[in-house]
């Protein structure tokens, strides 16, 4: 599995691992989702550390989080991104519904 999950005080952390591409995003929302429907955190942090690239799926994996947790008003928090990644954040205006911690350094 390309996710690992873990919550502790009202945040759900997934760190991702991989490539994100059309079939690896289908399966890491689905292991988010499953996940997040039960806990209902009220902040999810998608931390791409371990992400050395993600095409536009990876874009919609994001904006998809953003749009589950605010029916029960959670946030989405991404971290980790390298410079290719935050860049494409960026441009995708993500930024302006998802908080971006940016990297020490």
């Amino acid at each position: 599995m390309n996710v690992q999950i873990s919550y502790k005080e009202g945040v759900m952390t997934a760190k991702l691992s991989g490539e994100i591409d059309h079939h690896s995003a289908r399966e890491m929302r689905e292991a988010i989702d499953d996940t997040a429907q039960k806990l209902k955190p009220y902040c999810l942090r998608l931390d791409f550390t371990n992400v050395p690239f993600m095409d536009s799926s990876g874009v919609g994996l994001i904006l998809g989080r953003v749009r589950m947790c605010g029916f029960w008003k959670g946030r989405v928090v991404l971290c980790g991104l390298s410079a290719n990644l935050n860049k494409m954040v960026e441009l995708s205006g993500i930024g302006s519904v998802a908080a971006i911690e940016r990297r020490a350094g």
